[in-house]
């Protein structure tokens, strides 16, 4: 559905435009403003596919009109209503960025041929500008520390869901097993994401007491509790303009749960000890290792807090339902070592690759780099299936 705004002051003729456009397309959406003021106002409280505009008109008249909104919203189509005498000016607006006009009385075909093309013009813009943003995040790169090394079908699903996902500003929970590589996703979704130019701010919510959970948070005022010896900022602050990632978010208290709930219903937060609030634009992104809908059973998780969060919910593979991106992994992890040790990085034979990909690694990718640092370590070069069943 389009939504068209008719800037006119003469109501007779702001009627007949309505009722025009109505009998071309019912499903428009036409809202109406008697003078320029008046139409600024709603522009700037909507989204609106085009304006028919006239250009004079008490108050703010259509040039102005144009010249207020044009640096604000440079795609919005302007059609210029020109009464007898005002098309050296309506011309003028054409240069200005307007994308057509008409002249008083409205010629039905003359007025539905410029309205068409000026829609038909901003949805072409639409999905340039998301082919352009699209191809952008694919192009990001992400910074090898975060990299996500694998080709398994599982894997490649995941990645297909982070370019998605990452040019927009929807909340993302991750689940998965610990040592699955949570961390590797959020790292990921914020760098191919429009705000990677700012920080990613990391809170580990199973590490921090519950008793300073809010203050870590959303900060505290001096001599709000023993130990709060200056002003702090808490995370959020931290990260506007840019990502919060909630780690172990299901390991929160209720209370501080709570406190999130609000923060991200009306982008404000407020300190501990503070009636002051401080508003922030943050992105957040979650992950678990829990069942959060079982901790709501439970009583322990709030219903209302998870459905905020899981806007997308991303469960990360284990890495016993990708094994063949074990051998990968392997070389990854081998060549990171090596530069670790200032050493090259060790071989492994293929019947090494081969033992390794048949284990459980209940541990997943965590445990998976601990026992190649191992064989690294211990082994032979290249390493051998003797050296994975004597070390592993």
């Amino acid at each position: 559905m389009s939504k068209i705004l008719i800037v006119e002051d003469e109501d007779v003729i702001r009627r007949v435009l309505k009722n025009i456009l109505l009998d071309e397309n019912e499903n428009f959406e036409i809202d109406e403003a008697a003078d320029g003021a008046a139409g600024k106002s709603l522009i700037d409280k909507n989204d609106y596919d085009l304006v028919l505009c006239d250009i004079k008109m008490p108050k703010m008249d259509g040039e102005e009109l144009l010249n207020a909104v044009m640096p604000e919203k440079p795609t919005l189509p302007f059609v210029m209503i020109s009464g007898h005498g005002n098309i050296d000016v309506a011309v003028n607006c054409i240069k200005k960025g307007a994308f057509d006009y008409i002249s008083k009385p409205p010629d039905l075909g003359r007025l539905l041929s410029a309205v068409r093309n000026a829609l038909d013009k901003k949805d072409l813009i639409y999905e340039n500008q998301k082919l352009f943003t699209q191809n952008k995040i694919l192009k990001k790169k992400v910074s090898k520390k975060y990299e996500m090394i694998g080709s398994s079908s599982k894997l490649e699903e995941i990645k297909g869901i982070i370019n998605k996902v990452s040019p927009t500003d929807a909340r993302v929970l991750i689940t998965g097993a610990n040592g699955t590589g949570k961390e590797l996703v959020a790292h990921a979704i914020h760098e191919k994401s429009e705000r990677s130019a700012m920080p990613m701010i990391e809170v580990n919510c199973a590490a921090i007491p519950s008793e300073l959970i809010e203050s870590e948070l959303f900060g505290h005022v001096k001599g709000s509790f023993t130990g709060a010896v200056k002003d702090k900022q808490g995370k959020f602050e931290l990260a506007n303009k840019g990502t919060l990632f909630l780690d172990e978010v299901g390991d929160m208290s209720l209370s501080a749960q709570a406190k999130v709930l609000r923060a991200l219903q009306e982008g404000k937060v407020s300190r501990v000890g503070s009636d002051g609030e401080v508003s922030v634009d943050v992105r957040v992104i979650t992950a678990t290792n829990k069942n959060l809908k079982e901790e709501i059973q439970q009583g322990k998780f709030r219903e209302d807090l998870f459905h905020r969060l899981s806007v997308i919910e991303l469960k990360v593979p284990s890495l016993k339902e990708r094994k063949e991106d074990i051998p990968l992994l392997v070389e990854h992890f081998s060549q990171i070592i090596g530069e670790e040790y200032g050493a090259q990085p060790k071989k492994f034979s293929p019947e090494a690759l081969e033992l390794l990909q048949t284990f459980e690694w209940t541990g997943n990718i965590r445990e998976l780099r601990n026992v190649v640092e191992r064989l690294i370590i211990l082994g032979a070069n290249p390493v051998t299936v003797e050296d994975v069943k004597s070390f592993c």
